[in-house]
Formats: structure tokens, sequence, C-alpha cells
């Protein structure tokens, strides 16, 4: 095994973690506001909930990235999330600047939760006393 190859999969844990945290403490929660984020899920039919359960499942998972926490299950969450961004954003076309915001990014997010769900964690985590380290 190379001795840097545990740093890639830590740089996009790391990066997706603070992704995730911006869009959503940032984004949703402060550009958009509460309400508009909601109004938007409502506009899709979404029922209200569902806003709510998206940017905790963002804010959580971002810390739980960042930290290298439960790493393969929390790429996993936020890789549906973001499939389901895709779908929100479909109708606005391919480019994310595009009025609405296209699907390119939320795509991209999902396929790099998927690659980050297939790597792991990476180096530099917690690890809690119950984790055995590998040998």
């Amino acid at each position: 095994m190379n001795r840097y190859e545990a740093y890639g999969p830590t740089v996009l844990r790391i990066a997706l973690g603070i992704i995730f945290l911006a869009h959503s403490a940032y984004l949703k929660v402060f550009v958009f506001t509460i309400p508009g984020t909601v109004g938007f899920f409502e506009s899709l039919g979404l029922p209200a909930v569902s806003a709510y359960a998206v940017m905790a499942a963002e804010i959580i998972g971002g810390t739980l990235l960042i930290l290298g926490v439960r790493v393969r299950e929390t790429a996993a969450v936020l890789g549906i999330v973001s499939l389901g961004a895709t779908w929100a954003h479909f109708g606005a076309g391919w480019v994310f600047s595009n009025q609405g915001g296209g699907w390119e990014y939320p795509l991209f997010l999902a396929v790099a939760c998927g690659v980050q769900f297939l790597l792991g964690p990476g180096a530099f985590r917690v690890r809690f006393p119950s984790e055995q380290v590998p040998a």
C-alpha cells in the first residue's frame, strides 16, 4: 500500500463535509432562510418536514464526515439526499448556474458520496473505544 493512499479519502471526506455544512447551514438556513427552504420543498410537492430532514441530514452528516465518524453510512445517506436534490433540480437543466439551479452539482455530490462510501474514512478520524484499529 502506498503510504499516501489513506490521504485521498481523507481529503475527499473533509471537503464533502465542508460542502454539505456550507450548503445547508449557510445557504439553506441563512441565504434562502428556513421558511424559504420549506417553501421550495413544498413547491415540489414534498411535505415541509422533508426540508427539515434534509437540512438536518446535511448539517449532521457534514459534521460527521469532517470528524470521520460513521463515514460509509453518512456518505450513503448524503448520497441519497444528493440524488433527491438531482431530481429536484432536474427541470432547471444541466448547469447549476441556471435559473433554479441545474442538476450537475447535486449529481456530482451523489457520485462523490458514492466514492467516499467505497473508499471509507481514510486517515485522521475520530475513533470510538468500541472500534478496533486494523492491524
